[in-house]
């Protein structure tokens, strides 16, 4: 009997780029990936015998992302990496696992200075980066889960901080009024892979995140805590989107400390219409996560 086993094994090709472009009449479509394929063969003997035969090499599975994208096109990334995983499974019998993780990054359509949508012009919009991932076993359902990344946001009013730990080692005030800014990183779950539109659900929850943490235009939100927003946030995802079955978010904060200005005395820098001047301060920060899923809604509303 060995003394060792071989408790995890998958090889794949990472960092695949790829720029998709689209036309339709006069408009062009882009989409600008970057895929990483990981499969798990049914057998070790690559690993304890060198036996390569049942390999599908790395530079394959990278062409193949070329090619799927070439005879398919990409619409949604969650439905690319569907069709990747399914084609290793249906096409390897010895492949009993496919995992499909997508970068996307995010282009805008440019905008003329007569408010008109270019045809073919784009710009870099850097706000937040989407991703998937699909996993696929063998005779399973696949699974699929979605995220965001990079979501930088800010507003400065309607945030306190006020009542926690009171004790030797609390030197932080109370703060009935703040800055609250946040890098907002999301990952969602589906609890179905099919019967949806994966794009519209992606635009709904980034929307969310941002009409939870800002509020109405004119009058805003208050947030008491980076936590509660977290949680108002997750359950209105779960409400309005039954297909998800669970969200975690993860807020750290971005500090915006105010610099002491009364040691400066010069008309016109303190009191009444002087506006506030902060030092941006990025570590240490707190950093504030919690899962939320459909059956803790379902005990808990």
């Amino acid at each position: 009997m060995s003394r060792f086993a071989i408790v995890e094994k998958e090889y794949g090709k990472a960092g695949v780029k790829m720029l998709y472009v689209s036309q339709k009449g006069e408009k062009y479509t882009i989409k600008e990936l970057e895929v990483e394929t990981s499969l798990t063969l049914d057998s070790e003997k690559d690993y304890k015998n060198g036996d390569n035969r049942d390999i599908i090499a790395t530079d394959s599975q990278k062409n193949t992302v070329y090619i799927l994208a070439k005879q398919f096109g990409v619409e949604c990334i969650e439905e690319f990496g569907l069709r990747l995983a399914n084609h290793f499974i249906n096409k390897y019998p010895w492949v009993v696992r496919a995992r499909v993780n997508i970068t996307q990054h995010p282009w805008a359509r440019h905008i003329d200075n007569k408010g008109s949508e270019h045809n073919h012009a784009f710009v870099s919009t850097p706000t937040s980066t989407r991703i998937a991932q699909v996993i696929l076993h063998r005779g399973g359902v696949p699974q699929v889960s979605a995220g965001i990344r990079g979501l930088t946001v800010i507003k400065t009013t309607q945030s306190a901080f006020v009542d926690f730990v009171r004790d030797e080692y609390r030197s932080l005030p109370d703060m009935e009024d703040r800055i609250f800014s946040t890098i907002v990183t999301a990952d969602w779950s589906y609890n179905t892979p099919s019967g949806f539109d994966f794009c519209a659900t992606y635009s709904a929850v980034k929307n969310t995140i941002l009409d939870v943490f800002a509020g109405p235009a004119d009058k805003g939100i208050y947030s008491p805590s980076v936590q509660q927003t977290q949680f108002l946030t997750q359950k209105k995802i779960l409400l309005g989107n039954p297909q998800i079955e669970d969200v975690k978010i993860s807020m750290p904060n971005r500090h915006y400390f105010p610099i002491d200005f009364t040691k400066f005395p010069i008309p016109g820098i303190t009191g009444a219409g002087a506006g506030q001047v902060l030092l941006p301060v990025d570590k240490p920060s707190g950093m504030i996560t919690s899962k939320l899923a459909r059956s803790q809604i379902i005990s808990k509303l």
